[in-house]
């Protein structure tokens, strides 16, 4: 299993609030962490299909969009 995977990111975002009760800060700090690590290998793959222009027209970027994203730090 993948960190990635969005039903993981999903149950451990789904238990970081619960009504009527703050945000555990281990659980906000996992939270954060995990979002990161996905924008990091999200932005990994924008990268590696960048040099394939039928792959970005699916997605309506141009190159030089796919690696002005790609190239964001992960915590942006």
């Amino acid at each position: 299993m993948s960190f990635a995977d969005r039903g993981f990111l999903a149950r451990v975002r789904g238990s970081t609030t619960v009504v009527g009760h703050k945000q555990n800060s281990w659980l906000t700090m996992i939270d954060r962490w995990l979002a990161g690590s996905e924008r990091a290998h999200q932005r990994a793959d924008l990268r590696a299909i960048a040099d394939d222009p039928h792959l970005l027209a699916d997605l309506g970027l141009t190159r030089e969009q796919a690696l002005e994203q790609a190239n964001k730090p992960f915590w942006r």
